[in-house]
This record gives structure tokens, sequence and C-alpha cells, in this order.
């Protein structure tokens, strides 16, 4: 594989194009060395009529949300940012494409008071190809819940999707795969779930889902399309509260969910099979109607069950 630095296309920084191995920025930029930034991922993909971003509108305002939050002034537009979007898309030829909208500070100074910074956003956009095997995707994850606790909300912002918040997801993350597991799960300081190392979580109990409450846990645009999904399409309950680890032991289907990772059905918490999960996902299970549903709406294959879901795409 290519490394990304090593690409061709364009992107975009503070409203100039740029050719993607020219696009470079000082060793003393401020984000790099503490991490004071915020990003999203969002995801663009092929329909029937071309290619169309994903709930971008979303996305962007939770970035200007985030940096709002972090007191990181912004002169770009809502707007202005969804056809800066559109248009990398457009000169990189990308239609199923992952995007990563970025704001960080310059180099003018450095220091925790952080004065005198220039507020930058740029924007990249690549093909994302396969986030994770497809044979993950029928057979589920095997999950290992973690030591590193996650943020508590007086600690950090928990709603910014800030850079800094990641390195405690890459800790969790990276202790799981040292001991043979595919994803991590991390609890809150007060010891019930919040999420995966970067993934939001549900399980299926009764033919109830439930998910956690959007407290230490990042308030997921992936989540909201399921928790969408599911009651107005499935016509099911979602709760959305405090849960405990061994909730999910003993749940019926537990999946996560995230922009790159769509749905993915988790298997094994803790060396406990849960549910009935065998080798593969049960294509009758919630989990796999959401999974084909999410699939759907994505791909603008909207038919009559799925029409009130248009206006989450944004032609390119």
């Amino acid at each position: 594989m290519t490394p990304l630095c090593e690409r061709e296309g364009w992107l975009w920084n503070n409203g100039d194009w740029l050719p993607w191995r020219e696009a470079k920025t000082h060793m003393l930029t401020h984000t790099l060395h503490y991490g004071m930034g915020c990003f999203e991922g969002v995801r663009s993909y092929e329909g029937p009529n071309g290619a169309h971003l994903f709930r971008v509108a979303e996305h962007t305002r939770r970035l200007l949300d985030s940096a709002h939050a972090l007191d990181m002034p912004l002169a770009w537009s809502a707007e202005r940012l969804i056809d800066a979007q559109r248009e990398c898309l457009r000169r990189n030829d990308l239609t199923n494409a992952y995007l990563k909208p970025t704001v960080y500070f310059g180099a003018e100074s450095m220091g925790l008071r952080a004065t005198g910074l220039t507020t930058n956003v740029m924007i990249a956009a690549w093909d994302l190809g396969d986030y994770i095997s497809a044979s993950a995707a029928r057979q589920g994850l095997r999950a290992l819940t973690s030591s590193w606790a996650r943020h508590h909300v007086n600690i950090s912002l928990c709603r910014a999707k800030t850079n800094g918040h990641y390195v405690n997801s890459m800790l969790a993350l990276n202790t799981a795969i040292k001991a043979g597991f595919d994803e991590t799960l991390m609890l809150d300081p007060e010891g019930y779930v919040a999420e995966a190392s970067s993934a939001n979580v549900f399980l299926l109990r009764d033919g109830v889902l439930h998910t956690p409450e959007v407290t230490s846990c990042l308030q997921g645009i992936t989540r909201d399309s399921v928790i969408r999904l599911a009651r107005e399409v499935l016509g099911l309950q979602v709760h959305e509260r405090r849960i405990t680890r061994d909730e999910l032991y003993t749940a019926d289907e537990a999946f996560l969910t995230g922009t790159a990772a769509e749905i993915l059905p988790l298997r094994e918490l803790d060396g406990r099979r849960i549910g009935r999960a065998g080798e593969t996902i049960d294509q009758d299970s919630v989990t796999a109607r959401l999974q084909h549903l999410y699939r759907r709406v994505t791909r603008a294959e909207l038919g009559d069950d799925l029409t009130g879901f248009r206006d989450w795409l944004t032609a390119i």
C-alpha cells in the first residue's frame, strides 16, 4: 500500500488547493505538540445516480461545535466547508471515499496559553478500501474490556471529536490487539460501558435495543442513524441508558457502529460468546437487518421504506 504522504491528488487548506505531496505544515505546529485540534471522518458513496456524501451536514456541524467548544475560532461557514468537501472528491476523482476535515492551530507560538495562534482547516480525502475484512463483518469481532477508562465529562470535552482524545483510544486498542483481540471495550470512570476504541456500542435483549447514554462517549453520527432506522423502519424500542459490561455478556446480540466501521457485530467479549453467535451472523438477526438497511441508505438504494432518509445524502 502506498503511504498516505506519497499519494497523488489535492488537499484543501484554508481555501487553497495544494498538491498532495506538497501539502506541508511546520514541525512546531501547535496542535502537533499539544493535541489541541478537532476533526471529522466523513464517508462518500457511489449510488445509482452518482456519488454523494453521507450526513455531511451533521458531520460538519459537529466539527464546528467541536472547534467552538475548544475555543478555536473558525473563519469558515458550514456551507463553505461542505462545498470544499464536495470539491475535494471531484478534484481527486473519488466516489467511495473517506474524508477527514481537520481543525488545527498554527506554528506562531508554543505553550499552554495558546495565544496569537491561527486556526487552520484542512480537508483530505482518499479511497478507504475495506476498513475491516468481509469475514469480520460476517462473523463479528472479539473484544476485550480495557483497563483504560474513557474520559470523564469533567476531565475533557467528551462531545468534541478532539485529536488528543484518541491517545486514550489507541492505548486501549493496542493493548487488546497485542492480547489477540480485534477490538476493545472501554468503560467510563464509574465502570459503565462507554464505547469501543472509535465506535459506539449497542446490545439487543428481548427485542429491545440499548446503547450507552451520551456522557463519556461520543455522540456518533452512525449511532444516531442506527437509532432512527431501528425506531422508524424496524419499529424497535431503543433505550439510551447506563449499561454494565455483564449486560453485554448476556445480550442476545451486540454490535458496534462508526463512520468507517459502519455496523459490525460483536460476537465475543472477554472470552464470553454473546447470544447465539455462530460462525457467521444470522441474516434474520436485528444486527444483520440494520446492516442491510444502513447499506441501502448509505448507497442511496432508497425504496418506499427509506425515502424519509433522502436528506442524509448530499450529491457531489
